[in-house]
Formats: structure tokens, sequence, C-alpha cells
């Protein structure tokens, strides 16, 4: 069992730097596969969710080195087109693989991605832009198998804007031949950093960041790429000083990708102040609470960043309503704060935080990703002890998690047994 053991009550203050987007990170390296050279990406966070993508691009026949945050991956050789299942089971971004491999070699194979459990989210529009570019895909008991004989071009209109589906069509159109147009695409700073990667590669890619993203087919070759900064990790940062009445200095973030989540802290009552490439925040005693919540696509209010301001609203003056409109699943944290003393009621995918004066320490479990970190944020906010448990959920998203909270000044530390 992998926990944290936290000793809540201290007051954070000090200056970090942003970690390499996961976000972006995960979807690039799979990229690399349709490159057949060598790429350097600077800046990759030490996640098991990165390691997990290393692995997967060995297993496929790259050769695949890390030097500190400097990962090199050498596609010139791609041998495989398949993703094991124990490698699809380990994280969700796996399904980016699909549309990278069927770029490169026409032909892939994998089970259903693992990842989080925040509800279905299937992987239907994933599948259907495939078959839009000539992909033929067999489904039979949880396997994928997909294979093209010609890779070409053609319209793609998404019925919701996913940030994986339109990452996943851009992996397979950027090498097919002619124009695909994608319509309805996400618009995420996560998918900007992608196109621009492979454009660096050679791609032909315009209007990524927009609703409606051009490519034209071309050969790609290797390049170097530096990650943009995490906005979620940062984001969460931001929410645990919050919660501790705390001030922090953030630098090597992009403050612009973070207008939803900085608007909501001010209105919090926190005095935020930006430059070019830094967040300073400096939080009163007790954050005040903020009318409405409610979690859209970029750039709206994300929804990987409402489970960490929940859990410093809990203790807020006022009452918070949190509208969650991506995941049917994400309040799953709601049932652990509340076993630390917090006033929420969901109903269905609406969640009222009434603020309490204090919450208090407790054993408990984390169930994904941002709820963890939320469940951190919430024990740090306590003036008792808390044992976080199943702590790999947080390993997935955020690098060297206690130690940054610790130069923080938070009494935390990881237990393994």
């Amino acid at each position: 069992m992998r926990e944290y053991l936290i000793h809540g009550g201290r007051r954070l203050s000090g200056r970090i730097t942003a970690q390499g987007a996961k976000n972006s990170v995960l979807p690039i390296l799979a990229a690399t596969v349709l490159t057949g050279g060598k790429c350097l990406i600077r800046h990759c966070p030490r996640l098991t969710d990165v390691d997990a993508a290393v692995a997967i691009l060995e297993n496929l026949g790259c050769r695949a080195t890390r030097d500190d945050d400097l990962i090199e991956v050498d596609s010139t050789t791609v041998t495989g087109t398949s993703v094991p299942e124990k490698l699809m089971g380990e994280m969700r971004s796996s399904v980016f693989f699909l549309g990278a491999i069927l770029g490169r070699t026409g032909v892939a194979e994998m089970s259903q991605p693992g990842g989080c459990e925040l509800g279905l989210r299937p992987i239907d529009m994933h599948l259907d832009a495939l078959r839009t570019l000539g992909i033929v895909v067999d489904e039979n008991g949880g396997k994928l198998k997909c294979r093209v004989s010609h890779l070409r071009g053609g319209r793609i209109n998404l019925p919701f804007p996913s940030v994986g589906a339109t990452e996943n069509a851009i992996l397979a159109a950027v090498t097919a031949e002619g124009e695909t147009i994608i319509t309805n695409a996400a618009c995420e700073p996560e998918i900007v950093d992608l196109a621009h990667f492979l454009i660096l590669s050679g791609a032909n890619i315009t209007g990524a960041g927009t609703g409606k993203i051009r490519i034209v087919g071309a050969k790609l070759h290797g390049c170097e790429y530096t990650v943009m900064p995490d906005r979620m990790a940062t984001a969460t940062y931001l929410c645990a000083v919050a919660s501790t009445g705390g001030m922090i200095e953030i630098d090597h973030c992009r403050t612009d990708d973070l207008t939803a989540v900085l608007a909501a802290l001010e209105h919090s009552g926190c005095d935020i102040r930006c430059g070019e490439d830094f967040i300073r925040l400096n939080a009163p005693e007790r954050l005040v609470a903020v009318d409405n919540i409610r979690t859209l696509p970029y750039p709206g209010f994300p929804t990987d960043a409402q489970a960490p301001l929940m859990a410093a609203l809990a203790t807020a003056k006022g009452t918070t309503l949190f509208v969650e409109t991506i995941f049917e699943n994400r309040f799953r944290h709601v049932a652990e704060l509340v076993r630390m003393g917090a006033d929420i009621r969901t109903e269905g995918r609406v969640a009222i935080v009434r603020g309490v004066q204090r919450l208090h320490g407790a054993n408990l479990n984390t169930t994904d990703l941002r709820g963890g970190a939320a469940l951190v944020i919430a024990a740090l906010g306590t003036d008792d002890f808390s044992r976080i448990r199943d702590r790999g959920h947080i390993d997935r998203g955020y690098e060297n998690f206690e130690g940054v909270l610790s130069s923080l000044g938070a009494e935390i530390e990881r237990n393994d047994y």
C-alpha cells in the first residue's frame, strides 16, 4: 500500500517552478512514433503515466531513454503494432497511441484504455473520427483491431469538443493523403502544444486552438521540443496554498491558460499578481465562497481543477455551487471530504458546498488523480493528522508532490508498506 501521511495546520508559503504538462507530454510522446526519426522532448515530468508511455514506445520497437527532464525517442524502427493490455490498463491516455500507430503502420491492436474511473468516457468519438479517414475498426470483447489500406484525409465533425478525440484525429491525419478538416475541435492549450510539436516535425497544421483545424498530410521527421507547463498542477498548488491562507509564487507558468481558475480564486478573496511567466497568490486567512463553478471545455473552468478548488472552498465563508458538465462521475472525492466534516450535498452533476469552519483529519481513500489531490489539500487545511491511501493515483499526474508541498512548509511524507 502506498499512502501519504499528513499533519495539517501549517500555512504554506514559498516559491516553486511549474512542472511539465502531463496532458501535453503524453500525446507528444505518442506522436514521436510518426516521425520515423530521433526526437528530444524536454521538460518531461517524472510521472507514472509518462513511464507507462515510454514502456509503450519500447514495446513498439522504439528506443527511449531519459536523462533528468529530457526524454529521447528514436522511432526509426517500429516493429510492433499492438499495445499489451497491462500497459493499456495503466493510463487512459494510452488511447493516443491508436492514431499514431495507424498513421505509421496502418495496423493497430489494443484493449480499451485504463486510467481514472470518471464515468463511461467512451472512445466512440475517437473511433468514428478514425473511420472517417478510411480506417476499419473491429471491436470484440474489449479489444480493438484497426487497419487501413490507404489512409486518406476527410472531414471530421466531433459531436463534442473532446480533447482526446481531437488529438487522436490529428495524430491519424498528419500523415494521411490529402486534407483533413476537424470541426468542433477542442481548443485546449495541450492541443496547441501537440500541433506545435508536429509542425516542428514537418506537419502541415493550421487552426489548432480554434474549433476548426485543417491538416494536410505530410512526411514527418524528428525534432527537439519543450513541453508546455502543467496548468492543472499549477492550479492544484494554488488551491493548496489558498486553503491554508498562505502565499506562493509559481514560476515558468502561462497565466493565460489559467484565466478561469485565477478568476475563481480572486473571487474567493485571494490577491493575485501575474507576470509574463509567473503567478503570485496571497490568500486571506479564510476564503469566501464563489457563487457558481461550472466546468466547461476550454477556455471555461477546467474539470481537472474542480476537485482541488472544492477542497479549498469546503471551509470558505458561504455556499458554492459546483456543476460538472464534462464527466458524470467526477464527485467521487465528495464522500471522503464529508468524512472530514465537509458539508456537501450532491444531486447528479451538481454539488452544493456549504463552507464549514474547519475540517478534521481522517483515514481517506483516493479514487482518481484530481480527487486524490483534493484530499491532500483538505488534509493540509486541518489541524489534525490524516492518512491518504492509494497514493498511486496522485503519482500519475504530480511530480514529487510531497517534495513540492514540503518545500512550501507542509508536513507530508510518503509511506510504502
